[in-house]
């Protein structure tokens, strides 16, 4: 049974984890990955995508393949 660890913990232990597996150096380049963006992935998925109906899109995603 896994004991869940606190949030204080868990970080430190997972970081740990990182250096002793990848490096300090590549462990920061790892978690750098992850930070959070000011962009708006749902602003942006509204302009790229054309305005159509779900099933219109599946049907085009599938016969273009």
């Amino acid at each position: 049974m896994t004991t869940l660890l606190d949030p204080i913990d868990l970080r430190a232990r997972g970081f740990a984890a990182l250096v002793e597996a990848l490096g300090w150096v590549n462990a920061v380049r790892f978690l750098h990955q992850f930070e959070k963006s000011t962009l708006d992935y749902t602003v942006e998925r509204q302009a790229l995508l054309p305005d159509l109906p779900a099933d219109e899109l599946a049907r085009r995603v599938t016969s273009a393949g």
